[in-house]
């Protein structure tokens, strides 16, 4: 549930960052109206339907397990998560460095605009930083917030719903 939330949240942070981004522009008799965006029909007002993905925008599923290498062409890690903030701006990638097959792996937070994207061999995209392996492993460990507490729907201990009969005593 928390994963999907935050590939949910990643996803609109990216598609919302560009849509913000962009400003109206005026129209090129050379591109059918709507090639891009559409407004809804809806009469929604000011918002916009985004119908195609651009060259410079990621999906953040495609995006989580992507390959990260150094400076100096090493693999350091992959992208375990997306940190997005309340505007819905992404503030970083979330690299897993270290360990072995994920355990004992930490995770660092680097800013997203330290990242360049690079083909790799196998005709996919991994991402470069300008860091070394040795440095991320040296790097401060991502923290995310704990969890609030979640509850059983049990009644505190000593109280009991109105009308119920009284509790035999424990023995």
């Amino acid at each position: 549930m928390t994963r999907t939330l935050m590939v949910f949240a990643a996803v609109s942070g990216l598609t919302m960052s560009t849509a913000l981004a962009q400003t109206p522009a005026s129209p090129n008799p050379a591109s059918p109206p709507g090639a891009a965006m559409s407004k809804p029909a809806t009469g929604a007002g000011n918002s916009q339907v985004i119908n195609t993905q651009a060259s410079d925008e990621w999906l953040a599923s495609k995006l989580k397990g992507t390959t990260v290498v150094g400076s100096d062409g090493q693999k350091i890690g992959d992208v375990a998560d997306i940190l997005v903030d309340r505007s819905g701006q992404v503030r970083a990638f979330i690299i897993g460095v270290g360990g072995v097959l994920g355990l004992g792996a930490k995770d660092v937070a680097i800013e997203m605009t330290e990242f360049q994207q690079m083909p790799a061999a196998n005709g996919t995209v991994q991402l470069k930083v300008d860091m070394t392996k040795e440095q991320m492993a040296q790097a401060a460990q991502f923290k995310p917030l704990a969890a609030p507490a979640t509850t059983t729907g049990a009644a505190p201990g000593g109280s009991r719903p109105a009308g119920a009969p009284p509790m035999a005593p424990r023995q």
